[in-house]
């Protein structure tokens, strides 16, 4: 058999190259029209509710969080309602749904709608429970520090500080009864092992009343904006008591997205399950 030239070898070599870049563009170009075919399969209109643009969308709990939209405990309201409660205008928010569409990126976040149960029960203790586990503490040390110094002139702190403790008390039960009690079983579900008997008869029993504790934490969190003007640092503020604010801002925006995880993802699909 005759030996083949260098230039030969070279020739095909750059030939194969040639067609797995073709190829390459190829599957790049089929891929593209599914993501545009996935943004026209979901309208945002004002007749959703806040939960299903809140899983549809992309960056629209970012959005909604922004604009004051309650999207956890009020994702049942149609977003026109949520608007309304909100005093924010119609158009403002859906051309902001629409720019967050333009500027996500497919990589940005899990899309947990989709996600197995149990990776979603994880991500939530792992991401969401860790986090007020960890930030309560701080918190408190940080308010009862900030109280001792300015609630003189600022009573309100104490308004804050209370119902901070009250929230802490109520998130660290709620925490417990969903670790022990209600994830094992959503886990159990999602491997595929079946209901098997539980203390609670259905799913349903105690998501009902998860759902009733994240409304009460959310009246907290309102509670709190309330008694402090959204946050406004008064002139006399000084370094801790601007750090308490950014750092309350900052939980109450992880509790939103934590509520919303388990409010308008887990909780319907896990009751779905248990049906099937």
């Amino acid at each position: 058999m005759p030996r083949r030239s260098v230039e030969k070898l070279l020739a095909e070599n750059l030939e194969a190259k040639k067609i797995l870049a073709e190829l390459g563009a190829l599957l790049g170009a089929a891929a593209q029209p599914e993501t545009s075919q996935r943004k026209e399969t979901m309208p945002i209109t004002v007749a959703k509710t806040v939960r299903e643009l809140a899983v549809e969308v992309p960056n629209a709990t970012r959005v909604f969080e922004k604009l004051g939209i309650d999207y956890c405990c009020g994702g049942h309201k149609s977003l026109e309602e949520a608007c309304s409660d909100a005093k924010r205008p119609v158009d403002e928010v859906l051309r902001a749904l629409e720019q967050g569409v333009d500027t996500a990126s497919p990589q940005t976040a899990r899309d947990w709608s989709t996600a197995p149960l149990g990776e979603l029960v994880d991500h939530i203790v792992n991401q969401h429970h860790t986090y007020v586990k960890n930030e309560v503490p701080r918190l408190q040390a940080l308010i009862a520090k900030v109280v001792g110094v300015h609630a003189k002139n600022h009573p309100e702190l104490e308004q804050v500080q209370v119902a901070f403790s009250e929230l802490a008390n109520e998130l660290a039960a709620h925490l417990m009864k969903e670790e022990q009690i209600l994830f094992p079983y959503v886990k159990q579900m999602s491997a595929g092992k079946g209901c098997g008997p539980s203390c609670f008869g259905t799913v349903q029993n105690p998501i009902r009343v998860m759902m009733m504790e994240h409304d009460g934490a959310g009246e907290k969190l309102r509670e709190m904006r309330r008694a402090t003007h959204d946050y406004a640092l008064p002139q006399d503020a000084c370094f801790s008591y601007g750090t308490l604010f950014n750092a309350l801002l900052e939980f109450e925006a992880d509790l939103h997205q934590h509520i919303h995880l388990e409010n308008n993802i887990l909780f319907p699909r896990a009751i779905e399950r248990e049906r099937r």
